[in-house]
């Protein structure tokens, strides 16, 4: 089944259960995908989808950020609440010591040695990661390991 149609039949069970936040999400998913497919005059492909849904589970990283700093705890959980549910599309999440490992392997390859090379690291480690971390770790462990 394509990430499309799961999106598809996951929506009608979420309006069939009453499930707000989990249909909002789903609707939330699905209008970024339809608004992409019209940009580009094509039909995604579920790597394409799995894009998508990384890029809006940034946006709700960030916005959580911004919903502490202004004290709405109410804003805080129900953002957390609709991340839970993206995370169920994306391909298992990468611990840190994975992410590390990878980061070790890749400076390995590529004879990096000082914060100059990070550049280079980021530039290689990102499509092995791709839909299962987050950049900001990925740089956060990138400059651990080489300082």
């Amino acid at each position: 089944m394509s990430l499309a149609n799961k999106l598809m039949d996951d929506l009608k069970s979420s309006m069939k259960n009453k499930d707000t936040i989990r249909k909002n999400t789903i609707i939330m998913v699905r209008a970024a995908i339809k608004q992409k497919e019209v940009d580009e005059r094509k039909t995604l492909t579920d790597e394409e989808i799995l894009e998508i849904i990384s890029k809006q589970l940034k946006e709700k990283r960030s916005a959580i950020e911004e919903f502490k700093k202004g004290s709405r705890e109410d804003l805080v959980k129900l953002t957390e609440s609709e991340m839970e549910i993206l995370l169920e599309y994306l391909p298992k999440q990468l611990s840190e010591a994975e992410v590390e490992e990878i980061v070790k392997a890749t400076i390995k390859e590529i004879n990096a040695t000082s914060m100059k090379d990070i550049g280079l690291v980021m530039k290689s480690v990102m499509p092995k990661v791709k839909g299962r971390t987050d950049g900001n770790m990925v740089n956060r462990v990138v400059k651990r390991i080489l300082n």
